[in-house]
């Protein structure tokens, strides 16, 4: 990794003036020469691009900020994109937008801002993208600050982004001291921008701005016809991720599971932008922990494996997905009833998803199933009423078994109770069924032989007019096809 010229210098706190990175001898960067300085100013060439169409999802966009703009009306709602955040030192993590910022602009550049203004004398908003514009090369920014584009590429024009995102373009740097001059009510987006809400401190309240961010939590509940073919996108990628997961075991069985954790990682990067969240590879004993992600384990014949991993489309719409693997090819007798039994559960749960259905409906149909299983098997003494009255399967389900999916993988996680777990399911939802058991490894509650062995069946589920569809059903779910999809591929 390169270094800057000239380690030693303190960046800018902000970008606010041209001046703040200006090259001097001797001073903000000592080992740039006058004569330097002057070269780098010109024998560049033009690069702007012209006629570009719009991005696939704008008349999307636009369709949500005016239903955001309808929600609250005569008041400036503030949406930024967020900044970088720094890894270790002077290196930072990859950046993602934030997710209400995406969602109104489809949009995903650091810094950006979006904001709705109240049309004067006039029902609804303008909106207007705030964006860092090209690095400057007069003033030397381009090459001397760290994210100057001869450091991290190439940025967007203000006349490019205003064509690509259909909405007018404005320098970032200006709107600080905009917002402090703004009268009237504002609501901004907290935990983004700490810039942004230093100028806003005296104009907004928590009470406010919250109920902004529930109100876009909940907008997303339903997804458009754009947003539904995203997610389907990243679950076919997502299953070419575990068929490539499954042809590799032998080579995981000599290394670890971050073997299984890089291959699946190769397909995210690939077809999509990143993985959606931390892929779990959890062989053996670590499959009973529910979000493992170190995957430094061994990978053993004879355990099971717990994949749990989504990739992540360029417009950021995760899949997510599991499935609980015989990494021999063959699952045993025991490992097929418990698999068996959690397969059960997962197909009374997705057949509760409907429209009309409560929201509840499918996590209670899986755990009733579940229940059922572990009062036959003798784990627990029924009657089954009484253990689900009072949560004893919950020992060794753990979880519920669901939520909403979407640009969050475990989208709408601001809405309130009575719009998502006490709601009703409507056509355009899209949410995972993924029931599991778990039995712990020093669980003396159970016999020996079931301890360590962890199973979750995971699918996403589209909510339609007449009943659902499975994004992922192209992955086997079945013990037999499991094992029949996994003998052809490893011949293949």
């Amino acid at each position: 990794m390169a270094e800057e010229l000239t380690p030693e210098t303190p960046e800018p706190e902000t970008p606010e003036t041209a001046e703040a990175i200006k090259p001097r001898k001797n001073g903000l960067y000592p080992g740039v020469s006058d004569e330097l300085a002057e070269n780098m100013k010109s024998g560049w060439a033009d690069t702007e691009l012209h006629g570009l169409e719009p991005i696939a999802q704008a008349s999307e966009t636009a369709a949500r900020r005016a239903a955001l703009s309808a929600r609250f009306p005569g008041e400036r709602l503030v949406i930024p994109a967020g900044n970088l955040k720094t890894r270790s030192n002077d290196t930072e993590y990859a950046f993602r937008a934030s997710t209400e910022y995406t969602y109104l602009t489809g949009d995903q550049t650091q810094d950006g801002v979006l904001v709705l203004e109240p049309k004067a004398g006039q029902d609804g908003h303008d909106a207007t993208v705030y964006l860092l514009p090209r690095s400057n090369r007069e003033n030397g920014e381009f090459w001397l600050d760290g994210q100057g584009e001869l450091w991290v590429g190439r940025r967007q024009s203000l006349t490019e982004a205003e064509q690509l995102l259909g909405i007018p373009a404005k320098d970032v740097r200006e709107l600080p001291a905009a917002l402090k001059d703004a009268t009237g009510p504002v609501r901004n987006v907290r935990g983004h921008d700490a810039g942004i809400e230093a100028a806003l401190t005296d104009k907004v309240t928590a009470e406010r701005d919250e109920e902004l961010r529930v109100h876009l939590s909940e907008a997303r509940a339903v997804k458009d016809a754009f947003e539904i073919g995203e997610l389907q996108k990243a679950v076919d990628s997502t299953v070419r991720g575990f068929e490539d997961v499954v042809k590799i075991l032998d080579k995981a069985e000599a290394t670890s599971e971050r073997y299984i954790e890089g291959t699946f990682f190769l397909r995210a990067r690939v077809e999509g932008n990143d993985i959606g969240y931390g892929s779990i590879c959890a062989a053996g004993p670590h499959a009973t922990t529910l979000h493992w992600v170190r995957n430094d384990g061994d990978v053993r014949p004879g355990d099971l494996l717990l994949l749990d991993a989504g990739v992540e489309t360029h417009t950021l719409y995760t899949a997510d997905v599991t499935r609980t693997l015989p990494i021999n090819g063959r699952y045993s007798e025991l490992q097929r009833k418990i698999y068996d039994a959690v397969y059960e559960s997962q197909e009374a749960g997705i057949a509760a998803v409907k429209p009309g259905a409560k929201y509840r409906d499918f996590h209670d149909a899986s755990q009733r199933v579940l229940a059922e299983k572990l009062v036959e098997w003798g784990l627990l003494e029924g009657p089954v009423e009484k253990v689900l009255e009072l949560g004893l399967q919950r020992r060794w389900t753990l979880h519920g078994t669901g939520h909403m999916l979407g640009l969050d993988v475990h989208d709408c996680a601001a809405a309130r109770r009575e719009a998502y777990a006490d709601g009703t399911l409507e056509p355009g939802m899209c949410l995972t069924v993924e029931p599991g058991l778990y039995f712990q490894a020093d669980d003396l509650t159970v016999p020996e032989e079931y301890r360590g062995i962890g199973v979750r069946i995971e699918d996403d589920i589209l909510v339609t007019e007449d009943g659902n569809r499975n994004l992922s059903a192209a992955l086997p779910r079945r013990s037999d096809e499991v094992e029949a999809w996994m003998a052809a591929l490893k011949q293949a």
